[in-house]
């Protein structure tokens, strides 16, 4: 494909060129703080965590627990999963630092970490969090 030719502009019209102007010719520059690419990578593996419904729920119950964990033999059934796949789930949650896992006999407990729901919690309430 050929490029276009650019057209000659008169000596009346200022006719620019994309990147051949000033730099504050649309807006003034703002210089929001950036939000470091550690916490921003942080940030993604909880919500990537969380992209799953099922997850949603599993982590919702162990937070919601009176007794403050959960052994993971009560929710395969209420939930309509296998073991093994609430395995992989709770693993991902693990993974990404939403919640603890202790053994305890056969069976492992899990526990809801509340700094990280903080953070979670604090980004998406933040102003730079989009609003809908």
């Amino acid at each position: 494909m050929t490029p276009l030719p650019r057209a000659a502009a008169s000596p009346d019209v200022g006719v620019v060129a994309p990147g051949e102007g000033p730099a504050d010719a649309c807006c003034a520059p703002s210089a929001p703080t950036l939000l470091p690419a550690k916490a921003a990578a942080d940030l993604a593996a909880v919500f990537k965590a969380l992209s799953d419904p099922t997850r949603v729920r599993v982590l919702a119950h162990v937070a919601a627990s009176p007794e403050g964990t959960v052994c993971a033999c009560h929710l395969p059934e209420p939930l309509g999963i296998s073991q093994p796949t609430l395995s992989h789930h709770l693993k991902k949650l693990t993974e990404a630092g939403l919640v603890t896992r202790e053994q305890r006999g056969r069976w492992a407990h899990y526990t809801a970490v509340p700094a990280a729901l903080d953070a979670s919690r604090a980004f998406l309430a933040s102003p730079a969090a989009p609003t809908r």
